[in-house]
């Protein structure tokens, strides 16, 4: 049947909470928006008068669309070269969600991002609906046609897998997915964000890997996801010692770099995934975002999003908005 202007009205206000969840499910912006459409389409075939609650019909169609890309995303996964990193949104992104509550922002922060790759998808798709967006156990069971018990036992081996990495238990696991040990997440705001990257900046171009070593934690890891189209260190460093001295090659101007990269990139101060971020812009393309995590002992992880293809969403709102000037302009 055809849509009538009111039923797509009624999926186009839906859109941008679909995209969030989506967005949370996958780490990845396009593939959110893929999720999106591909649930536009199946409301399209549907027959929307016989839809009861179709915010609620909405929202199961795109989860489980999302749960069959969870699954084939892990086999793809296999084969990509290097470390895979979820795609970081600079904040104001609609895409980022409801972030009225600590949980709500936590749960689109990028070091959660990389922990929920370690959960199943049934455990990631529960975290995120209840979580994130609020919805209540009997209402995630109708989505994922699952029992209502058996829902609350997902969300409880969830959040206590998320709840020990980010309070820095078992520093081996981890190690493992990209994250060290050092104590649990800080919130943080635009402006505390900025001096952290002034201050992660100052040290990481002074030459010397002391001033480095004083700001990161005795576990933090440095590691990067350039797809194979952007050189970056398959696995992690680990260690501020080994952390410090990449960070210091890696910040040292030097000709080869900006025939690799395409110029002198801008480095500006930014807020990611709702934490602090270094934004390298090469002639108004975002060439990469450097997600800082940072806890009460200092920063545990520095991870680097070079890939192109999970920066064409933070380009496009670069482009439209207004960062302000330059920590370090022509830096490298």
């Amino acid at each position: 049947m055809a849509l009538t202007l009111s039923d797509v009205d009624r999926f186009e206000a839906a859109r941008p909470r679909l995209e969030a969840i989506a967005y949370r499910m996958l780490g990845s912006a396009s593939e959110a928006e893929d999720a999106a459409q591909e649930t536009y389409l199946r409301w399209q075939a549907a027959d929307v008068e016989r839809i009861e609650v179709p915010e609620a019909w909405l929202t199961k169609v795109l989860t489980n669309y999302c749960l069959n890309q969870l699954t084939s995303a892990r086999a793809r996964r296999e084969e990509y070269v290097g470390q895979w990193l979820p795609e970081p949104l600079l904040d104001g992104d609609p895409m980022l969600g409801p972030a009225q509550t600590a949980e709500q922002r936590e749960s689109v922060s990028y070091a959660v991002l990389v922990l929920l790759e370690r959960l199943s998808p049934n455990e990631r798709a529960v975290y995120v609906l209840r979580e994130a967006f609020a919805y209540s156990h009997r209402e995630i069971a109708a989505i994922l046609d699952l029992s209502e018990a058996a829902c609350q036992q997902i969300f409880h081996r969830a959040k206590k897998h998320v709840a020990q990495a980010t309070s820095g238990a078992g520093a081996a696991d981890g190690a493992a997915s990209g994250r060290g040990a050092g104590g649990a997440l800080v919130e943080i705001d635009e402006a505390a964000a900025r001096r952290v990257v002034e201050e992660f900046l100052a040290a990481a171009t002074s030459g010397e890997t002391g001033p480095l070593i004083r700001l990161l934690t005795s576990d933090a890891i440095a590691v990067g996801d350039g797809g194979g189209k952007v050189p970056a260190r398959a696995s992690a460093f680990e260690g501020a010692l080994a952390v410090a001295k990449f960070l210091r090659g890696l910040f040292k101007p030097a000709q080869a770099k900006r025939d690799l990269v395409g110029g002198s990139p801008d480095l500006y101060a930014a807020t990611a995934n709702g934490g602090p971020a270094v934004v390298a812009v090469i002639g108004g393309r975002v060439f990469g975002i450097m997600c800082l995590e940072r806890t009460q002992e200092g920063i545990v992880a520095v991870r680097s999003q070079v890939n192109p293809d999970k920066l064409e969403r933070a380009t496009e709102r670069w482009a439209a908005g207004d960062f302000g000037t330059p920590v370090l302009a022509e830096a490298l």
